[in-house]
């Protein structure tokens, strides 16, 4: 898996022309963002202080429930460990609609200076390391719970049923574990209640605060992590002949995979990505190990490629360690990844009009396939679905050039806070009223 989720590559900004007539933002959707604006910004700075990894959000968790149960609902609690759920019954028959926050952090040290800054740290991976919501799912649980108190105090007109959906380890289970969108579902969310159609939305370091990004059919790659230990034989660095090398191996192993993508790969057709993130071997400068472990990701938007990038990264592992006199254990993937994020094409036209009703036309913008994985994507196979980007980024600072989520100095203008309510309130209101429909269709 998975990290990192996000890069601070730039995104393109499409063009798009304004309609003639433009959906006007909700009354209830201005009222209830300002209503519920203060308590969105504690939420988010409580959670920032006190970050909790994937599979570990017990007080996250705890807290969110206990804000669900002051606004008069009824949680549910424990799924996929430490997962949140609840439903909001309007007061009208309508439709049946989810919303999805993510509440894990990462073992990341912060470094922003905020006053709420997170001070944890943690063991990962045997290293002590700080916490930190360098993603931006303390906005996302914070969004989520000023629009359950927005719906729950609009619920008598309300027509259908909202259920919102706090998850847990978006950012992948730590080794030998379950956990996230995947563990939801098989622990049954959609049992008793399956969705006509899920929204989810992410904070995004390479937008400006104030625009929205949302692209029809494919958006976020599918990711997945590997594994590759080779295995040669230790010596002294007096006497590499002695021994077989795996440092040498492995260094032209990391060398040897580029050319999986850059001529393996039609990447005409569609993006793909190998990248190795850790490298560990040996422990004194004199001593040429037994053995080093790279770990890395692999992204993709095609299923066949996919699976042959995933061929071919072994192969090439397997032989040149060979060549080495050393042998390699690749496990590509060494454990189920994510599926593609794939917006819903009719849904996503429809409701592109909420999103511009609250930024204006001109604020939304198209985003190009981005190599970021999400597991969204698992709910996004099960049911219709919508999944965007809130620009986060303060003004006259360049997006391109900012701190960029999973970076210690990843820092949210706040603003984006207020955006993301109204925005997913909004979708959420239109859908349910059966607003934005394409014609000849009914609503919901």
């Amino acid at each position: 898996m998975r990290m990192p989720r996000f890069f601070a590559a730039p995104l393109l900004l499409a063009c798009t022309l304004a309609p003639a007539t433009q959906a006007a933002e909700r009354p209830e959707v201005t009222a209830a963002g300002k209503a519920v604006r203060d308590a969105v910004v504690a939420w988010r700075r409580d959670f920032h202080q006190h970050p909790e990894l994937s599979n570990r959000e017990q007080r996250t968790a705890a807290q969110v429930a206990q804000a669900l149960r002051k606004m008069g609902l009824k949680p549910r609690t424990g799924i996929a460990n430490h997962g949140v759920v609840a439903i909001i019954e309007g007061g009208k028959p309508g439709p049946k609609i989810a919303l999805r926050a993510d509440m894990d952090a990462l073992p990341v040290t912060e470094q922003t200076n905020l006053p709420f800054a997170s001070k944890v740290t943690t063991t990962f991976n045997g290293q002590t390391t700080g916490v930190m919501h360098a993603c931006g799912h303390d906005a996302h649980t914070g969004i989520l719970l000023g629009i359950a108190q927005a719906l729950v105090g609009m619920k008598k007109d309300l027509p259908g049923q909202v259920m919102l959906v706090f998850q847990p380890s978006e950012e992948g289970a730590p080794t030998g574990e379950e956990g996230g969108a995947s563990l939801m579902l098989k622990q049954g969310l959609f049992k008793d209640f399956k969705p006509d159609a899920m929204f989810g939305l992410h904070v995004f370091s390479t937008l400006p605060v104030g625009t929205v990004g949302v692209r029809s059919g494919p958006l976020m790659a599918a990711s997945d992590k590997f594994t590759i230990k080779v295995k040669g034989r230790q010596t002294h660095g007096s006497r590499p002949w002695g021994g077989i090398d795996p440092v040498a191996a492995a260094a032209d192993i990391v060398g040897s995979a580029q050319t999986v993508i850059s001529r393996r790969t039609d990447i005409a057709r569609h993006p793909a990505v190998v990248s190795f993130g850790s490298i560990h071997g040996g422990i004194r400068y004199n001593i040429i190990p037994d053995e080093v472990e790279l770990v890395g990701t692999i992204r993709t938007f095609d299923e066949a490629m996919r699976k042959k990038i995933h061929a071919d990264l072994a192969n090439v592992a397997t032989h040149v360690a060979a060549a080495h006199g050393a042998t390699a254990d690749a496990q590509v993937p060494d454990s189920p990844g994510n599926p593609v994020t794939v917006n819903d094409p009719a849904l996503t036209q429809r409701m592109r009009a909420s999103l511009e009703a609250v930024v204006g036309s001109e604020r939304v913008i198209e985003p190009p396939l981005q190599m970021g994985a999400e597991d969204f994507s698992y709910y996004a196979k099960e049911v219709p679905a919508m999944f965007y980007f809130v620009g986060a980024t303060a003004p006259g600072i360049d997006p391109v050039a900012a701190p960029s989520n999973h970076s210690p100095k990843f820092t949210l203008d706040e603003t984006s806070l207020d955006i993301g309510v109204r925005t997913l309130l909004q979708v959420a209101l239109d859908y349910l009223h059966g607003g934005n429909a394409p014609a000849g269709a009914s609503g919901g």
